[in-house]
């Protein structure tokens, strides 16, 4: 076997409205499909992201770190604070560029990276 691509990356949340709008208005995620309060497929760029309830998810579904790769994590910091998320740290990787690590409303951890360059 060998995989061929991530397909999908997902959380759980406990408030669909609340999530999908963080996702889509301080990150600038595009919403592809919403199944209620049950499942929301979004775009990051050419990768899909998604949020699920509870009941949709795999069971027992816990811990991910998603990283979104931005070009300023500067400009992006009061965006994403703005909507709710709790800032963590940020750290300069030197060479390999920036890192931003949040909460977003739901409590799961999140990173933003920017390139070095």
């Amino acid at each position: 076997m060998a995989v061929k691509k991530l397909q999908n990356a997902y959380y759980i949340t406990g408030d669909m409205d609340r999530a999908v709008a963080f996702y889509r208005d301080a990150l600038g995620l595009s919403l592809t499909f919403q199944d209620g309060g049950k499942w929301a497929q979004m775009k990051a760029g050419d990768v899909n992201f998604s949020l699920s309830s509870a009941e949709e998810g795999a069971a027992g579904a816990t811990g991910a770190v998603v990283i979104f790769e931005v070009d300023d994590i500067a400009a992006s910091r009061d965006q994403i604070a703005a909507g709710g998320a709790e800032i963590l740290e940020e750290r300069d990787m030197g060479d390999h560029g920036k890192a931003l690590t949040f909460r977003d409303p739901d409590g799961n951890l999140v990173q933003l990276f920017q390139r070095a360059g």
